[in-house]
């Protein structure tokens, strides 16, 4: 999903410039010729991620709009545009919002590299703001991902069901995010910022399952050197989520039956019971009712947790959210990991979309994980995704003590689209006539002299086509002595 920049200035001529350098990089370009055609423009509700203000504009000029934006609440990074570079207008604009300034007329890296850093900046603070949302318990169902019909009744019933103290159970296949659910339920519920204690109930081993929900006393039995307070003692006030309730044992589930409707917990070895106040929130990827009816699990207390059901719908019936995710997927991984990825390229959607995601939205995070973790071009692309696009990255298929350079994986699949596309004679050879494997260095000189004569010198494409940026491949040629005739060298 390409990102979208709007370009504020009052010159036609250096819109277009920075239209051409922005596009080329891959990027949405939309266009405000004033500062009242810009705030028209973000008011529209229209895609935009990084804003390029031009100071210096009729109307409204470029600081009284950087202060609009800010106080009608767009938090888009503003990086401002000037003719001159003096310090105090500089101070003024970084004062008023902006994230970066740079002075009329940049060299097109210039222009790139700030609009990476702001969006490398807006991942950072998005980040920061979901963390400190999930450890305050302050998670709402506006910041789950997605707007399909299938999600947007979820958010409907939970929000509905949230604003009373109601027993929810969530149903769904593994994967699905019935823990994000149970935590905007809480989030946005009148228990807001007080405990969430998750618990995995099939991950307890049997005999401590007491002991974990409940809690104990010093001494109680072998091994219980300490007090241990229990998770409805941890979440007192707050809300537990009792997450695959089906796994309880039997002789636990009539605890479990008793303290919800007591409100009242006995811990291993005390002498009376304790007062608590929980809300509970649980879920299950089985069907209860199946294991109900076969004795594994009682009935009263599935309808005690039944009260209002919420089912989580699989990745599958819900498609039209993936881009929404993978985005998101690739904000979180770029502050993780420390990349700049800018998003993935239609293609990569498109492949995304169509599969069916057998393990969910839990898949498809891994799966994009993995891609960030080796991905070498601005835009994931479906080669980064081999298992499901069946594309092999030929980095797999060479020897690891051959595999160097930052741009290898983008050179490397270049080269496998060249053998691909005519095996019999593929124009870059892999191996030399004893049929060993050629140096890297030789092979790369040749597919970049491939590259130049397949795109008549034109470096821009074939920087493109090679998944590298034009620096890079200006730097290939000269180190490798190629020579060539640019077409173009902006």
């Amino acid at each position: 999903m390409s990102k979208t920049v709007l370009v504020v200035d009052d010159d036609p001529t250096q819109r277009r410039l920075i239209q051409a350098v922005l596009e080329r990089d891959g990027f949405a370009v939309s266009h405000a010729e004033s500062g009242d055609a810009a705030m028209a423009h973000l008011t529209s509700g229209a895609p935009t991620d990084v804003v390029l203000l031009d100071l210096v504009m009729p109307g409204l000029n470029g600081h009284d709009t950087l202060k609009e934006m800010r106080s009608r609440g767009f938090v888009q990074p503003v990086i401002v545009l000037t003719a001159s570079g003096g310090v105090d207008t500089v101070v003024k604009a970084m004062q008023a919002g902006a994230t970066d300034f740079f002075i009329k007329p940049a060299s097109p890296e210039r222009i790139t590299v700030s609009i990476r850093n702001a969006l490398s900046m807006g991942d950072l603070k998005g980040e920061v703001e979901r963390l400190t949302k999930r450890t305050a318990g302050k998670t709402t169902f506006a910041d789950l991902i997605g707007t399909s019909p299938a999600m947007t009744l979820v958010k409907r019933m939970g929000e509905r069901a949230a604003k009373s103290a109601i027993p929810i159970l969530i149903t769904g296949e593994s994967g699905v995010g019935k823990e994000l659910i149970a935590r905007a339920v809480h989030g946005s519920s009148d228990r807001a910022g007080k405990p969430f204690v998750a618990v995995n109930c099939g991950a307890i081993p049997e005999n401590l399952v007491e002991s974990i929900l409940f809690g104990h006393e010093k001494g109680s039995f072998t091994g219980a050197t300490d007090k241990h307070l229990g998770k409805f003692k941890e979440a007192d006030g707050g809300t537990l989520f009792l997450d695959e309730v089906g796994e309880l044992p039997l002789d636990m589930q009539v605890k479990l039956l008793r303290a919800l409707q007591e409100g009242e917990i006995d811990p291993i070895g005390s002498k009376r019971s304790q007062k608590v106040d929980v809300r509970i929130v649980s879920a299950t990827n089985r069907d209860v009712a199946h294991a109900v009816s076969q004795g594994r699990f009682r009935e009263d207390l599935y309808y005690r947790l039944n009260v209002f059901p919420i089912e989580a719908p699989s990745l599958r019936e819900r498609r039209d959210d993936v881009p929404a995710l993978v985005e998101a997927f690739i904000r979180r991984f770029n502050v993780e990991e420390g990349k700049r990825v800018i998003g993935a390229s239609p293609e990569t959607l498109a492949l995304l979309t169509a599969f069916d995601w057998p393990g969910n939205v839990r898949q498809l995070e891994n799966t994009v994980y993995r891609a960030i973790v080796l991905a070498d071009a601005p835009y994931l692309q479906p080669y980064d995704f081999p298992a499901i696009s069946g594309l092999q990255a030929p980095i797999e298929a060479m020897p690891s003590a051959s595999v160097t350079g930052p741009d290898l994986p983008s050179v490397l699949q270049a080269t496998h689209a060249a053998m691909a596309s005519a095996p019999g004679d593929a124009p870059v050879r892999i191996l030399d006539d004893r049929g060993h494997l050629r140096t890297l260095e030789d092979i790369e000189r040749d597919l970049i002299q491939h590259a130049i004569d397949v795109y008549a010198g034109h470096m821009s494409e074939v920087a493109r086509r090679l998944g590298i940026g034009r620096s890079t491949l200006y730097r290939k040629v000269r180190e490798q002595g190629i020579d060539v005739d640019m077409k173009e060298t902006g």
